[in-house]
């Protein structure tokens, strides 16, 4: 694992600083290796070569007792002693350097105790059963899991089953692969004097899988660095071009975020909001990223606002003021208080666009005109936006309010995340090809939109996500009795696409024995949905003879096998119904409504003359007037006359049910409406088509027609013909 390390002193990438809540002197770690061969081993006291890590615990933890620490550093010193690092230095830098990773991002101190040990067992005689016995069953659980990792070749990442492999030895515990992603980075950050080659190679498995593992755990301080670590590697004339941009702009006399920081603390000194703020640099990837999507970077663009709280509240207060006081850029506004983000991301995001420079000022002195991006959020969402599931604390631990809840069960502490859904979907996929190119789809997103249910509670989904993709995040395995999805309160297609903040309602059937279909692997988007469709598919094949069954959710079409006789079968099939309603600048010319389309008061109306000198009227957003209008068709003018009675064709979705037909049409009695005609296809997966023609004695009744026409029982739509 860590013999591939190199010198930390050789010349490599060097990572944009990020801010902390205290500046610590660089960490040598030669010294450390030789106070770790030299330093005191008394019981009495801390080894100078832990103090770091004891110290940075310590700000997180003030009453931590250390003496686990201590007996961890003095069996790793003792076992890995005379062992030593490609660099030459001793061995132990590696997990002291680790360690300290860990205690910087607020571990605690079972974690810390497991991250000094990590490669005793891997690399030492020191057996798993001793490090149960001297640090008990949790330690060995951790030093276990990362044992396993560094068994899984991660040069063969791509392959389906080593991916599988390293994810059953994480096991239910996220802090086994916070020690691995704290490994990594020591290790990304000292391999400088490795042939290219190696470090290519390296830096690509750490972009295609931990990076977006650190990504979805939440961690974000180690993904940033990694970030810029890989970028060195694997694209160093951008990296260079990059630096550069960071050197410029650092020479400036004035640095524009450093003034509209201070007018922030001015303002909400005057509101009375106790705050923090800080102009927080963009790291190297965000700015290459920034410098891509806007071209010539300004002063403003080099770092982002960070104002800190005590609650919740007061980040609405802030976001308020800066609103009131400053000109907000709305299309910049995001709640990830209200609506967390799935790897436990809360802040407020705005911007604000500040004042162009007065024509004396030079550039450099003014921010003239640009756009500040502001975050707000409190110090302990600051805390988890940094650290993830690693300030997420001891998953053994029994929450403060239940003290009786600790009953030595294994609890994830990202239950329920991102972790927790990947092994479930490991366990769940048919077979290994299926979970990795699912797997790889999901690491590949990096953006997640918010759908809401009009019940209640928010589904978080990657963008591209579909109302498939929303039914299985909401049903498991059951959404295979979906039949269909209303989005915004309309009816749509379970294929539909769904964007941040719709609201979706999932339309589902009440036969157990439903079956998905096999198209909708076409447009699933999410590991859940993919992997239990595919699961579904594998376990029943389709006949090779068999086309496969499409269950498209389709609200324009109605394909009619049987008729219920009732009315005009010339109107049934559809040819003008008589409109005494209706009046035309064409005197002695017949007019009808169109059965197309059926207009009735007050819609927007055309006409169009036909054979015989009839007029047939359309509502003006009809198919037909576009194609009679493209062949040069005159229009005719014409209006709404004082006779309200209308004639208007209705389509019902409806679930299958006993006396359905009956209820429909009993409900349309009793709103004093005669049925004209009316079809009803065969029922199809439990769904079934209705279409009613309806002579109206006043278009006023319409609504409350519909309203009592979809309070029927198992219907769940009624429209206007299209």
């Amino acid at each position: 694992m860590s013999a591939d390390a190199t010198n930390p002193a050789a010349p490599g990438p060097v990572a944009p600083s990020a801010p902390r809540r205290r500046a610590r002197p660089r960490i040598d770690l030669r010294r450390l290796g030789r106070a770790a061969l030299l330093g005191p081993t008394a019981r009495d006291r801390l080894p100078d070569a832990i103090g770091h890590v004891a110290e940075a615990h310590r700000a997180h933890f003030p009453d931590a007792d250390l003496e686990p620490l201590r007996r961890a550093y003095l069996l790793a010193e003792s076992s890995h002693r005379g062992q030593m690092r490609k660099s030459g230095e001793p061995y132990i830098t590696h997990p002291l350097a680790v360690t300290l990773i860990l205690a910087e991002l607020g571990a605690e101190t079972t974690t810390l105790t497991a991250s000094l040990l990590h490669d005793t067992v891997e690399d030492t005689e020191v057996t798993l059963d001793q490090v149960g016995e001297e640090f008990g069953a949790e330690v060995r659980y951790l030093v276990d899991g990362v044992t396993k990792l560094e068994k899984v070749d991660y040069g063969a990442a791509a392959e389906p089953e080593t991916f599988r492999k390293m994810l059953v030895a994480t096991g239910n515990d996220v802090r086994v692969m916070s020690i691995k992603l704290a490994d990594r980075l020591h290790n990304m950050r000292t391999l400088g004097v490795m042939r290219p080659e190696k470090q290519a190679r390296i830096a690509k498995v750490t972009r295609d899988v931990l990076i977006p593992l650190a990504e979805r755990l939440g961690v974000q301080a180690l993904k940033t660095e990694l970030e810029d670590l890989v970028f060195a590697i694997l694209h160093p004339e951008e990296y260079a071009h990059t630096r550069e941009l960071i050197a410029q702009n650092a020479s400036r006399p004035h640095d524009p975020l450093t003034e509209v920081a201070e007018q922030v603390r001015g303002v909400l000194r005057e509101a009375g909001i106790p705050a923090e703020v800080l102009v927080r640099p963009r790291h190297f990837v965000s700015l290459h990223r920034a410098s891509r999507k806007r071209g010539r970077l300004r002063g403003c663009d080099f770092g982002r606002l960070l104002v800190l709280v005590h609650e919740d509240a007061d980040c609405y207060a802030v976001l308020g003021e800066l609103h009131t006081c400053m000109t907000p850029a709305v299309s910049e506004f995001k709640d990830f208080i209200a609506v967390p983000k799935f790897n436990l991301y809360q802040s407020l995001h705005t911007a604000v666009a500040l004042p162009a420079a007065r024509p004396d000022t030079s550039e450099d002195a003014q921010a003239d005109g640009q756009i500040v991006e502001v975050l707000i959020r409190t110090h302990q969402m600051h805390k988890t936006a940094e650290a993830g599931v690693v300030a997420l604390g001891n998953p053994y631990a029994p929450p403060a309010e239940d003290p009786a809840a600790g009953d030595g069960e294994r609890v994830d502490p990202t239950r329920p995340g991102w972790l927790s859904r990947l092994l479930d979907w490991q366990q769940a996929a048919p077979d290994p090809d299926t979970f990795w190119s699912t797997l790889r789809e999901d690491l590949a997103q990096d953006r997640e939109i918010t759908v809401f249910r009009p019940g209640g509670g928010t589904l978080g989904l990657p963008a591209g996500a579909s109302c498939i993709d929303a039914a299985y995040a909401q049903y498991g395995e059951d959404a295979h009795a979906c039949i269909g999805a209303r989005v915004n309160g309309r009816l749509a297609r379970l294929s539909t696409v769904l964007k941040d903040g719709d609201t979706v309602q999932l339309l589902m059937g009440q036969d157990p024995a439903s079956e998905p279909s096999r198209e909708w692997l076409e447009h699933a988007r999410t590991p859940a949905a993919r992997i239990a469709i595919q699961r579904w598919l594998t376990a029943h094949p389709a006949p090779a003879d068999d086309a496969p069954e499409t269950r498209e959710d389709a609200p324009d079409t109605h394909p009619v096998s049987s008729a219920v006789p009732a009315g005009s079968p010339d109107t049934a099939a559809g040819r003008p119904g008589p409109a005494a309603a209706v009046a035309a600048d064409r005197p002695g010319a017949t007019v009808r409504l169109a059965g197309c389309c059926t207009p009735v008061p007050p819609d927007r109306i055309t006409a169009f003359a036909v054979r015989g000198g009839a007029v047939t009227v359309h509502r003006v957003e009809c198919a037909a007037v576009v194609r009679m209008k493209s062949t040069g068709r005159a229009e005719l003018d014409v209006r709404w006359g004082d006779n309200a009675a209308c004639r208007v064709t209705l389509l019902a979705e409806s679930f299958g049910r006993p006396h359905l037909l009956a209820d429909l049409t009993e409900a349309i009695a009793l709103e004093g409406v005669e049925i004209v005609s009316a079809t009803v296809a065969p029922p199809a997966q439990q769904r079934v088509h209705h279409t009613y023609t309806l002579q109206l004695p006043d278009a006023a009744r319409l609504p409350a027609l519909m309203r009592a026409m979809r309070n029927v029982p198992g219907v769940y739509d009624v429209s206007r013909a299209r």
